[in-house]
């Protein structure tokens, strides 16, 4: 019996210490003197079940375990001829039954649900092909290839003249089968060295590294394939951390777990994929999604970590200050207009929106949002997902929710002229529209939509402010000290004498609850421009991107520098943050 990837069997076969690394190592000389150079894992696996060492039955156990599949002993089942003859069905490429093309034999039906039994879940063909020919929901479970070798030699050999006819196949009298026959692995696994009762070293691993993720507040997982080592690192408060990487040999075995568990799939490995993972950590649901992208060393995987408990943060723990957040309230109740949230990647953007949405989400107002992607389920809120391979833009979306009569919409980011153009015709019909831009400062938010199209005069009559923002480390309260900053600290950031006479600086000592890094969660530094009379005459003249933040800041706009400097003298925050963060004079 051939596994399609052998590499990985063997691979497994020696993290869970089946069998000793030295004598496959030596068993691997063997078959390569013997001539087998483009097969040898292939070869070293048949020459170990040869020798005796290894056989049938523990290999299927291992695979169950790293694919967390049912087990199934084929000799205990009551086969009828009509379940049999699900498979006699003849490949036309290939001459041969479909048991035989893929080494597969069915083992319940049900319906339109057909199990069946494999020894290589690596095979993802088997199931698919298998599926789309005899158009019915294939479940794949595992058996030893020794027995499916042995019933499909039984079955189906010299069946090749079957033409096959699912209306007459008998589903009934099996559904108690199932249940009797399909065993979950964990209680049928017989091996040593996992660690574990309940789950292998792979599948612990990577329930393991989700689950010290979460605790550590990351919001990220980097998987990152290198020459000679896997490498893995947690993006905690914003800065990415190396943690203790796995053997290199391990790589395959843990991309494959998270591929599955993500539902892409593994056989794919030369065009990015993404997918989602469910999982419970400390009794919390957390979501994650999963991006891979192929590299020259393999495939590198990324998964940010969804909490939805971030959610429900109220605006001062966002990190607004009284007065900003009193002029943010004030602009996102507005009955109608266009709000902007602007700044980079990862500034907390979406974050901020969330928020906002939650603070105004009352019984008598329709909200709806659309997407790419629906991160974040809300309650009392209808959310649209994008999905532009069947047409669902951003635009196509906006267009059919102006039909369910919202009072506000949410859009996940603008991002064309036809975007944009719909978000102000909406705004100047009475909805109140909130959406994202990316750019360096507020003011820039005005030139931006210009940029993609939007003529000034309906900017100035449909923008009511934009806040630009970005996400500094917060001080750890377990650990943070007082200190006296020198003057050279003072002088980049522009902080005045009178100004450091009042204030109390504060940094962190490093502590274990802050992983000894003396910042323990982020807050964001903001810059709220308000689109009064001047600045909206300003826009409608289509001024100059100075003149217009000159203007703002005369008005009373604090730009991000100086809102971290108040941040800075509060002693939530250092001087080296505000400096990574912002630039002179915004």
């Amino acid at each position: 019996m051939r596994f399609n990837s052998p590499e990985n069997v063997l691979q497994s076969i020696v993290y869970h210490q089946l069998i000793p690394e030295n004598h496959v190592e030596s068993t691997r000389a063997k078959v390569l003197e013997a001539g087998n150079p483009l097969d040898a894992d292939q070869a070293i696996i048949e020459e170990l079940i040869k020798e005796g060492t290894l056989s049938f039955d523990q290999i299927r156990d291992l695979l169950a375990v790293d694919f967390d599949l049912d087990i199934v002993s084929l000799h205990e089942l009551d086969l009828s001829p009509s379940l049999i003859n699900t498979l006699k069905a003849q490949d036309d490429n290939s001459g041969l039954t479909l048991a035989e093309r893929y080494n597969a034999f069915p083992v319940h039906l049900e319906g339109q649900d057909l199990y069946i039994a494999i020894c290589d879940p690596t095979n993802i063909d088997a199931t698919d092909d298998i599926g789309q020919y005899l158009q019915l929901e294939v479940t794949p479970c595992l058996a030893s290839a020794d027995q499916i070798d042995d019933f499909i030699n039984r079955h189906y050999k010299g069946a090749h003249s079957y033409n096959p006819d699912l209306e007459s196949v008998d589903t009934t009298g099996y559904s108690a089968l199932e249940e009797s026959t399909l065993e979950l692995h964990d209680a049928d696994l017989n091996l040593d060295n996992l660690g574990d009762e309940d789950a292998g070293p792979i599948v612990k691993f990577v329930q393991n590294l989700i689950a010290d993720a979460v605790r550590f507040r990351s919001s990220d997982i980097h998987l990152e394939p290198l020459e000679t080592r896997y490498r893995i690192r947690l993006r905690v408060d914003g800065v990415l951390q190396e943690i203790e990487n796995p053997p290199k040999r391990l790589q395959a075995a843990i991309t494959s777990r998270l591929k599955i568990q993500a539902g892409i799939s593994i056989a794919e490995k030369r065009i990015p994929q993404d997918g989602r993972i469910q999982t419970t950590v400390d009794g919390k649901q957390i979501d994650l999604r999963v991006s891979t992208v192929p590299t020259n060393f393999g495939e590198s995987i990324v998964m940010r970590i969804l909490d939805k408990e971030s959610l429900n943060i109220g605006l001062p723990q966002l990190g607004f200050f009284s007065d900003d957040q009193a002029t943010f309230e004030r602009l996102i109740n507005l009955p109608d207009g266009i709000f902007l949230v602007t700044g980079p990647t990862g500034s907390g953007k979406s974050t901020t929106l969330y928020s906002a949405l939650n603070t105004i989400n009352k019984s008598d107002r329709k909200i709806i949002t659309v997407e790419d992607p629906v991160e974040y389920q809300l309650k009392g809120i209808n959310q649209v997902q994008v999905q532009r391979e069947v047409g669902m833009t951003f635009a196509a979306a906006l267009r059919s929710m102006l039909r369910q009569a919202p009072n506000i919409i949410m859009v996940g980011e603008i991002r064309d002229a036809e975007t944009a153009a719909i978000a102000v015709n909406a705004s100047l019909t009475g909805h109140m529209v909130f959406s994202t831009l990316h750019t360096n400062d507020a003011p820039s938010a005005v030139s931006r939509l210009i940029d993609i199209g939007l003529k000034p005069y309906l900017v100035s009559a449909s923008l009511r402010g934009t806040l630009a923002q970005r996400l500094l480390r917060r001080i750890c309260d377990e650990c943070k000290e007082a200190y006296v900053p020198e003057p050279r600290e003072l002088n980049l950031l522009g902080i005045q004498q009178d100004q450091a006479a009042e204030a109390v600086f504060m940094k962190g000592r490093g502590c274990p609850k802050c992983r000894g890094t003396g910042y323990k969660g982020r807050l964001g530094i903001f810059e709220v421009l308000v689109i009064d009379e001047e600045i909206e005459q300003m826009i409608y003249e289509n001024c100059t991107l100075v003149d217009l933040r000159n203007k703002a800041t005369d008005l009373g706009m604090r730009p991000l520098r100086e809102d971290g400097i108040r941040k800075v003298i509060a002693g939530m925050t250092t001087i080296e943050e505000v400096l990574k963060a912002t630039v002179d004079g915004g």
